[in-house]
Order: C-alpha cells, then structure tokens, then sequence
C-alpha cells in the first residue's frame, strides 16, 4: 500500500530537475490564478476551484528522460503542464473542507480529450503528495499519461498535499469523494484551457490507490460523478480484500513484519478517528508507543521517522488484546471491514476490469487481486487478473504502468 515509489525514482533520477519550472521566466507568466473562493463557499459547491497554480513544465523530450525506469512506456508525443488546483469538497463527516490534486494537461491540444484519473497509494506524509512534491513519482505517472494527449488527473486525497487536517486513511467515502469532486474542478478548469473533458473516463491507481481505483470506477459507473461515466479501470495491487487477505497477510508473514507494523499503526490510528476503535491510545497500543503513535502519523514526519518510532512487528505495537481483535473482528469494526470491502462484491462492472499484482509482494499480497476478481466474476463482470512475475510491491508498479499507459494511449 506504500508509496516508496516516489523515492525509489527520486534516488535514481534527476526528476526534480525535471519536474521544476525550467525557467523562471515561466513561473513569472503562469501565477497562481484564484476561482473566486469567496463565492464559491458561499454556495456550498462541491467541485469549486478555488486556485490553480503551475508547478511543471517538461518538454516531451524531457517526460522521456524522467521515465527512465519506466523503459517499456511509449515514448511521449506532447510536452505537458502540471497545475496544482485546490478545490472544494467534504470530511468524513460531510462538512465542507479542502484538498489539493495536480491535473497535467498536454501542451497544444484543444478540443475534447479523454480524463485518466491516477489514485496514488500509500503516503502518511503531507508533503509527498504529487501536488508538492517536485520529485514525485505520483505526478510523473500522471504526467506521462498527458504525455500521450490525455489529460491527467490526480487527487492527492483528504488531509495529504495542501489539504488541511489529518488524512482518513483507507476511508472509501473520502476516497470516492475526494476523487469525484477533483474530477469536476478538472472539468471547470480544463475548459478555462479550452479543453472539454469527454464522457468515459479511464482509472488507474497504485497500492492504496489500486483499491480506490476499483471504489471510484465504481461511483462512476453508478452515474455518481455528474456527466462522467467509467471508461475503462486497471488497478495495481491494491488490497481490495482487507478482511480476507490484507489483514490475515499482516499477521501470519505474508507482510513482512516490519511493514505490516507501519500499515497497521496507520490503519488504526485513522479508522480510530472514523470508525472508533479505541478510547485511549493505551486500550490498543504497549508502552511506550501508545504515547506516541498516534503523533507519528500527523503528517508531518517522513516514512523514515514514523519507522524508526515503531517497533518491528505488530506483535510489540499492539496490546495482546487489542491485536486480537485485529486478528478476529467483532462489531462495528467488523461491520466496517465489510462495507469497505464491497467494492469487489456489490457492483458488476460495465467495462472489462484489469487488476495486476506481483508474485513477491510483501506489501499486498497478489490473493488480493485473486479474492476481487471471483468475486467480480461471481456477478458477471470480466476481470483479468495480470500477474508482473516474481517482483515485489514497487516492481509491480513498474512493470505494471507502461503496459497501463500504453492501453490507455489508444483513447487519446
């Protein structure tokens, strides 16, 4: 479910180079363009574009040399622009709030053009996000869809990136929603550029994003996201089954347990605050990392300080107690892993589905794929289940995206 993605390209290539302004000449002629935020708080309007602002510019020459690790993809035929836009939509509680999302359109095309919307995978750090981060892998992904003629669209969900406050980790509702109303600022602020988004759009995600993917293809294809309908969804090893894969994998060693430990503290400190889970730190959580946990996943610290402030298996994170209950949901909790994992089970995809997943990932383990596609068949849908070979989580993205952006180029 992480997103160590980003940092395995950053060591690798110049991207921050790349992915900056090239010139400041370019800064200084693309400002931050405000969309009359006054007004649009007035109104209540999900979808509002409050600002839009440029954060990268690369030739097409210039997306190729960044997607160095990505040799498979197909060479790109337009230069592109990234914007970050902050946009209105709701909490998990419904109240209205903010997030930020990059859409990246390609340079010189007009008209009506296809939307890929890319949902990133894990992230417990603000500023990773693909928004703000110039060395993102998130937005390259994003960025070399553009550079095929589509536009790129990519939230960076609730409370990551500029958005304020905590991030629901895992929280469909938000997931959807976040996604959803980045689409319709896509929309309003494409047209600005005169681009008119068409109909179908087309999902991809990673990880964390893989199982969003299959939640908002879902939203679209129930006629949830306005004008928009689902054109085409290829997801990439998300964990799409938490009760019946995901969870059991965290315990037993097909997550190793190191990473299980960091997913875990992630999980239960956000689903505490929207599902409840505990009322003190202390009911779910051994000394002394029930008195810093909860602190660790605010945001602020980088995936190297959350891991050095957890120990290296869920068995020293949690109270017996509480690790049972992990092991063996009851209750609200149990109702919750439920509902959210009806995103395989309770919608018969229009589109074929395509879910990739690799044989050596100890992040989400390939059965995941494996439990949604049954289940997906179960209800008539066709589902192909594309395995990468034995490579882990991150290789799986990699050799997943250029197969992805090439099936994606044909709607250009």
């Amino acid at each position: 479910m992480t997103t160590r993605l980003t940092k395995t390209v950053a060591a690798t290539l110049a991207t921050a180079a790349l992915l900056a302004y090239p010139a400041a000449a370019f800064a200084a002629a693309h400002q931050p363009v405000a969309f009359n935020p006054a007004a649009s708080t007035a109104q209540g309007l999900r979808g509002a574009v409050v600002s839009a602002t440029p954060i990268a510019h690369l030739t097409a020459a210039q997306l190729d040399a960044a997607a160095a690790d990505f040799p498979d993809a197909p060479r790109s035929s337009y230069g592109v622009t990234a914007y970050r836009l902050i946009y209105r939509t709701v909490d998990p509680h419904g109240r209205p709030t903010t997030a930020s999302g990059i859409v990246v359109l390609p340079d010189g095309r007009r008209g009506a053009l296809t939307a890929v919307e890319y949902l990133h995978g894990t992230s417990a750090t603000k500023k990773d996000a693909a928004s703000v981060d110039d060395t993102s892998t998130d937005r390259l992904v994003t960025a070399l869809f553009a550079g095929q003629g589509l536009v790129g669209v990519a939230p960076d969900y609730l409370g990551l990136g500029a958005g304020p406050g905590l991030h629901p980790y895992i929280d469909t509702k938000t997931e959807i929603s976040a996604s959803v109303d980045l689409l319709t600022a896509a929309r309003t602020f494409a047209g600005r550029h005169g681009v008119a988004l068409k109909r179908d759009v087309l999902v991809t995600g990673f990880s964390q994003g893989g199982r969003a993917s299959l939640a908002f293809g879902r939203a679209l294809s129930r006629g949830e996201a306005g004008p928009s309908r689902l054109g085409a969804i290829r997801a990439v090893a998300g964990p799409y089954d938490l009760l019946g894969q995901e969870l059991p994998a965290a315990f037993d060693g097909r997550v190793i347990p190191p990473t299980a430990t960091f997913y875990l503290g992630y999980f239960v400190t956000a689903w505490n605050r929207t599902v409840g889970l505990y009322d003190d730190p202390r009911e779910a959580f051994q000394a002394p990392y029930a008195a810093t946990v909860e602190g660790l996943f605010d945001g602020t610290h980088t995936f190297e300080e959350i891991v050095a402030g957890l120990p290296d298996s869920p068995e020293k994170l949690f109270t017996p107690e509480f690790a049972e209950q992990l092991q063996h949901p009851a209750g609200r909790f149990l109702q919750a892993l439920r509902q959210a994992d009806r995103i395989c089970q309770d919608w018969t995809p229009r589109v074929p589905v395509h879910l990739y997943n690799g044989t050596k990932d100890t992040d989400v383990v390939a059965s995941n794929a494996d439990s949604c596609a049954a289940s997906l068949r179960s209800r008539g849908a066709s589902v192909t289940v594309h395995s990468m070979g034995a490579v882990d989580h991150v290789g799986t993205a990699f050799a997943a995206f250029p197969e992805i952006i090439r099936a994606y180029a044909r709607w250009a």
